[in-house]
């Protein structure tokens, strides 16, 4: 799983986490841990709790102010610990951002578009990136439309997933 050292100097550390309590080895470790929203599902707290070091370099991507709300392991369906990629998406009052984090350690062809819920205020980035492809924001994060792509080129793909459920439709 690809780390991103240069961030590490920024992330939160267990203490400081909001809605989540670190697991023991996490706090003993002393390893970097996100803010996950209170509303966040079982799944994304599993993520969060299994690799707290990807889930807060994405997090310190998006910038501070940040909680993780849902982590989604690509393929679709997949183990969490056998993805290729997790599609992350945080949110910081009302406004969203999304990461898709390469898995497989080596670059890859990543496409990540998320728009607002009318599909306005589109932002796309794609291209062969061996960490992340990310991060795109959106101004208003209410169950905002993503769609996340990854294959050995655009036309070779493993991962083609859209949801409307990445952030809060509340």
């Amino acid at each position: 799983m690809p780390t991103h050292p240069e961030l590490n100097d920024h992330v939160r550390k267990a203490d400081d986490v909001l809605g989540m309590a670190a697991g023991p080895q996490a706090m003993a470790a002393g390893q970097p841990v996100v803010p996950v929203a209170k509303t966040a599902d079982a799944a994304t707290r599993a993520i969060a709790r299994a690799d707290p070091q990807a889930a807060a370099a994405a997090a310190t991507v998006c910038g501070t102010g940040y909680s993780l709300f849902h982590a989604v392991p690509l393929p679709e369906g997949t183990d969490p610990n056998q993805r290729f990629a997790t599609l992350f998406s945080y949110e910081n009052n009302g406004k969203g951002c999304v990461i898709l984090d390469n898995n497989v350690g080596v670059s890859r062809y990543m496409y990540v578009h998320v728009c607002k819920v009318d599909n306005t205020g589109c932002s796309t980035d794609s291209g062969n990136f061996s960490e992340y492809a990310g991060p795109l924001f959106v101004a208003s994060a209410v169950c905002a439309p993503v769609t996340a792509k990854m294959g050995a080129t655009s036309s070779s793909l493993y991962i083609n997933y859209t949801t409307e459920y990445m952030f809060s439709c509340d």
